[in-house]
């Protein structure tokens, strides 16, 4: 099994991930997969979730337009995420080619 390096999650990041498999209905490994993220980190934060979502203030989003918002906001921190990358990669090469 491939390990996943250790990374920080932001609690929104964590929030839009766990209500893709809650409220999304979709498959934890699919979610974990698509967040290119360890499914067994995933499965943490959504047995969190189940056991005490009113102790931590949170509760599941009731509307479709609340799901798609968090779903929205999953890939909008995905996307920033990659754009980091690649001004990385860009400049790394950049660096190189000089």
């Amino acid at each position: 099994m491939k390990s996943v390096p250790r990374r920080k999650y932001t609690e929104e990041f964590r929030a839009a991930a766990v209500e893709q498999v809650i409220v999304g209905r979709r498959g934890l490994r699919e979610v974990a997969r698509s967040l290119e993220m360890s499914d067994k980190t995933l499965a943490n934060w959504v047995s969190d979730a189940r056991e005490a979502p009113v102790k931590r203030g949170q509760r599941a989003p009731v509307t479709d337009l609340e799901a798609e918002n968090a779903r929205l906001k999953q890939e909008n921190a995905r996307l920033r995420m990659e754009k980091e990358i690649l001004k990385k990669a860009a400049a790394y090469f950049a660096k190189e080619s000089l």
